[in-house]
């Protein structure tokens, strides 16, 4: 350890490695994220860091550059000139320490691993402590922060150079054009096919919802927030979770966001992720909300499989689609393309997906089904 401390202190009293971005420090991450909570509390900095370091792989630095330095270094010979300190931290003072840093690792997890992500930084699952925060999968060695106003965990979060095409029915949503008008002419056409209006939908969904109270909601498919505000001002719930695929529906998200006043204390996480990969641990969010949502999907047996694996045991799911009807039933949709089905099907799939006391509301060609995931025996 002595060893290990004395070569972190010469690289970060060094400028030139300093300018180089501590890339030595970052090298040495292994053994300074397990030992940084029982630094003196000076060790801020050198958290500072770490943390963003480990992740971002760059230190921006603040106007005060060379204070930073300083205080690193003698934050660095104080832990070294009283190594008794750490030894004589009370255990129950560290582990409350990294309770405090990784409050939400339990829930956030790695979209290739499913490993609980290591976060470093304010708890909470609201928009600014996310934003401030940075995690890290241990497993996969991978970084992930905000990108512009969402955190980013898709699997090619951090792809500098692979890039992947998807569907037209998922890249169309993705269009800055599209995104901007969904709740300015786009959403209000759905009444055509007998879906009731935002307001009344929530009303429907929340008798679902019941049960969940007082927990996380995840709306998936989440588009410019339309029912993100409803659930989040409804105040059913702790903190909602908006996630969609649309790096532009997010971002109209966060804007109306902003303008709703009665938001602001709130907590709205603002999630970037594919329904066929949600990253999340099993069994960790207790409802999951998805409108108009399933005839846009890649895979919706993958979707609502995944989002079966996320609940908790008896936690909720509701959503809303297209079905066969009198408007669209005129030929076999479901057989000439994906994304129209019957009122059996939907069943069937939730049922494959281990969902259980599945009900339904239908109106015409809309339908809003509910499903809960079974209770541990």
């Amino acid at each position: 350890m002595v060893v290990e401390m004395a070569t972190t202190m010469r690289v970060m009293s060094s400028h030139v490695a300093v300018q180089r971005r501590f890339s030595l420090l970052i090298s040495s991450r292994n053994f300074l994220s397990r030992n940084i909570d029982t630094l003196p509390i000076q060790g801020r900095n050198l958290r500072f860091v770490i943390s963003y370091g480990v992740t971002k792989h760059h230190l921006m630095y603040t106007k005060s550059e060379h204070m930073m330095r300083s205080s690193l270094r003698r934050t660095v010979a104080r832990a070294m000139a009283t190594p008794a300190v750490v030894d004589s931290e009370p255990a129950s003072t560290v582990n409350k320490e990294a309770e405090v840093s990784t409050s939400d690792t339990e829930l956030l997890s790695c979209p290739i691993c499913f490993e609980p992500l290591i976060r470093k930084g304010p708890a909470g699952l609201n928009q600014a402590a996310v934003a401030r925060s940075a995690f890290f999968c241990a497993r996969c060695r991978k970084g992930y922060s905000t990108r512009d106003v969402y955190l980013d965990l898709t699997l090619l979060a951090t792809a500098k150079e692979y890039q992947e095409i998807q569907k037209p029915r998922t890249e169309v949503f993705r269009s800055p054009l599209v995104s901007f008008v969904y709740e300015r002419g786009w959403r209000q056409n759905f009444s055509i096919y007998g879906f009731p209006g935002p307001d009344e939908e929530v009303k429907m969904a929340q008798d679902f919802l019941k049960p969940t109270v007082g927990g996380v909601l995840l709306d998936v498919s989440c588009g410019s927030g339309l029912f993100t505000r409803r659930f989040a001002q409804s105040g059913d719930f702790k903190a909602v979770i908006a996630l969609d695929f649309s790096e532009n529906m997010l971002r109209q998200t966060y804007e109306f966001i902003k303008q709703d006043r009665s938001l602001t204390a709130v907590d709205i996480a603002l999630v970037r992720a594919d329904v066929g990969r949600l990253p999340f641990a099993t069994g960790s969010i207790d409802a999951v909300h998805a409108g108009a949502a399933l005839h846009c999907w890649t895979s919706p047996a993958a979707g609502v499989s995944e989002i079966s694996r996320i609940l908790k045991p008896g936690g909720v799911f509701v959503a809303t689609t297209y079905v066969l009807g009198p408007l669209l039933g005129f030929a076999p949709i479901s057989r000439l393309g994906p994304g129209y089905w019957d009122d059996a099907e939907l069943e069937e799939l939730f049922q494959i997906c281990g969902l259980v006391d599945i009900k339904s509301i239908r109106r015409r060609n809309f339908i809003m089904l509910s499903a809960c995931k079974p209770e541990q025996a």
